[in-house]
């Protein structure tokens, strides 16, 4: 007998093709809010508690591979195989800048202080877009050893979180010489990497493990094999109790983060 509890899901439709990003904004006046990009290459904003749809970015020409809410949830920004990174007014939906890029954007984030935008993907470079001098040049932080699939901020922007679709490891760089500083081993491409609200953890999927990292002094905290190849993983943001992952099984698992036990799994 199959003794995995099934919880019900919200089911948020729209998109007309595989989902490939999610992203919540933190807790605003307003509520919070949910951006997800899709092959569609419509990113789409949504009410974070209800799932309700707000509105579609529209402006994109090709699959769009990453998306992110600055902390107010007043500007979204999105990567895309056609080449450009997009900065959008999530209030009225216009496009308010394209960067453009050599290859496609696998990634992007927006510093703590949103003056800053963070892009990487297949040139296997590491570009940070003033925001309020959009037009200006992009400073490059550094080359990758492949491409990039993941990247974001940390300690107040001054150090930058990146990995490879190629190589195993996460790559943390000072954002000011452009320097690797550390790495955080693993065997597989990690394919997943968030640092919590608090800036405690680093979470990272690697395929066949979800990993716990300090995020201050980069030691490995816990680390739990997972019961199917596992794309993307993320910390609880409030209390930090429980913790989700996904991958090819098409299944959402919750498991407790002290124990590593699976609590509960609901269709993705």
């Amino acid at each position: 007998m199959d003794k995995r509890k099934v919880a019900v899901p919200l089911v948020c439709h729209g998109h007309s093709r595989p989902v490939v990003d999610l992203f919540y904004s933190p807790i605003t006046p307003d509520g919070f809010f949910l951006v997800s990009a899709s092959k569609d290459s419509s990113p789409m904003l949504r009410n974070g508690e209800t799932g309700d749809w707000i509105g579609t970015f529209e402006g994109h020409k090709g699959a769009v591979w990453s998306c992110c809410l600055d902390a107010n949830a007043l500007f979204s920004a999105s990567g895309s195989a056609d080449f450009t990174a997009k900065l959008w007014d999530a209030l009225t939906g216009d496009e308010k800048h394209s960067f453009e890029h050599k290859h496609i954007v696998r990634a992007c984030a927006f510093s703590e202080d949103t003056h800053l935008l963070l892009t990487g993907g297949f040139e296997k470079i590491l570009r940070i877009f003033d925001l309020n001098r959009p037009d200006a040049s992009p400073r490059e932080v550094g080359n990758s050893s492949g491409s990039i699939r993941t990247v974001a901020w940390l300690h107040s922007d001054q150090t930058i979180l990146s990995s490879c679709t190629d190589s195993g490891g996460v790559r943390l760089w000072d954002a000011r010489s452009g320097k690797i500083v550390q790495t955080l081993e693993t065997k597989s491409p990690v394919t997943s990497a968030e640092v919590s609200r608090d800036g405690r953890y680093i979470t990272t999927a690697d395929g066949s493990s979800v990993k716990f990292w300090d995020a201050n002094h980069f030691g490995l905290v816990k680390s739990y094999n997972m019961p199917c190849n596992t794309e993307s993983a993320s910390l609880e943001p409030k209390l930090g109790n429980i913790f989700i992952a996904g991958g090819e099984d098409m299944w959402v698992h919750v498991f407790d983060f002290h124990t590593g036990e699976q609590i509960a799994i609901t269709s993705s």
